[in-house]
């Protein structure tokens, strides 16, 4: 038995992680060399190392937003490091008061505990009209 954490544990630490809004935890669940790919924004937007994921995730505080993930679904493969999850950010827009909901899929690879690449299909429209108030 590993004595790291499980893709599904990792997985769970992110969704928690981000909905608590702690910009500064959520880099120590990437591996130093990770790369996460957001491949539906506009542009594509590709971050490598764990550095660039650190000042991704900064932001995090600043949008006028507080959320939970809801309906996770986790979807094992057949290589035990990969795992698809499905699910849904629930919010609302801390200056208009205007909730939301944006779908979300993911694709992490996990390997001794710490994400080393992540797919991550974000509803990027409906989150700019989220954060808009629109």
């Amino acid at each position: 038995m590993s004595e790291f954490a499980s893709p599904r544990a990792v997985l769970q630490r992110l969704l928690d992680g981000v909905a608590a809004r702690r910009p500064e935890m959520l880099p120590r669940l990437y591996a130093e060399d990770a790369v996460v790919v957001h491949p539906f924004a506009d542009p594509a937007l590709r971050l490598e190392g764990r550095t660039a994921v650190r000042e991704h995730f900064a932001r995090l505080e600043t949008l006028p937003m507080e959320m939970r993930a809801r309906n996770v679904v986790v979807h094992e493969t057949a290589d035990p490091e990969v795992i698809i999850a499905e699910f849904e950010y629930e919010g609302r827009n801390t200056e208009t008061g205007r909730p939301f909901v944006v779908p979300n899929i993911f694709v992490l690879r996990v390997r001794d505990g710490h994400i080393v690449e992540s797919r991550d299909y974000h509803d990027h429209r409906g989150l700019a009209r989220a954060l808009s108030g629109g």
